[in-house]
């Protein structure tokens, strides 16, 4: 098993808590793991990205090559777009559809929109309005959606929530979990 992952969106979208609820899943399980990550940025509202890599067999480097990833998770469409060049042929875009526009020269959001839908593989929809139903996070909306081609049981996925999360309480937990599960059913 191997997969190799880039997680990217804008400071404060929560990106590094997805990077580490997978790494802690993938651990969980006995997968190696492998993280690099740039959040410096989020203070300012810039880009923040993380590589993750988890495989059965030893991993020896922490970044991605370009053409390689076999994800790109991502909290805004733009950020997708900017990483597009590291998905290997096969990989897949999982994608809020809803733009975060922090920038006054932001591209015309169909323009980014169609550049992914050239993508085979490519998931876009509006995580936030999912994640208003069920009062949650839109990076768990998303991390829900990419479960299905991250090859970690569910369950696991659930179990690091309620590890990383579960000083914050039950309701934190639980809104958390709800938010992955939408996530996962509303592709």
């Amino acid at each position: 098993m191997k997969k190799d992952i880039i997680l990217c969106g804008v400071g404060g979208d929560g990106i590094v808590s997805v990077a580490k609820i997978i790494s802690d899943a993938a651990l969980s399980v006995g997968l190696n793991v492998k993280q690099s990550e740039i959040h410096g940025m989020s203070q300012r509202g810039g880009s923040v990205f993380s590589h993750l890599r988890i495989s059965s067999e030893p991993i020896f480097a922490d970044v991605i090559p370009e053409g390689k990833a076999d994800i790109i998770l991502s909290s805004e469409p733009m950020e997708a777009l900017r990483y597009l060049p590291f998905l290997c042929p096969t990989g897949w875009i999982i994608t809020n559809s809803a733009p975060f526009v922090n920038i006054k020269n932001y591209p015309d959001l169909g323009a980014v929109m169609a550049e992914l839908k050239k993508v085979p593989h490519c998931v876009a929809f509006d995580a936030n309005e999912i994640a208003k139903t069920v009062k949650a996070r839109s990076n768990m909306v998303l991390l829900g959606a990419a479960a299905p081609y991250l090859d970690i049981e569910f369950g696991k996925l659930e179990e690091a929530i309620r590890n990383i999360f579960g000083r914050k309480g039950e309701d934190v937990v639980a809104s958390n979990i709800a938010a992955i599960q939408a996530g996962r059913d509303a592709k």
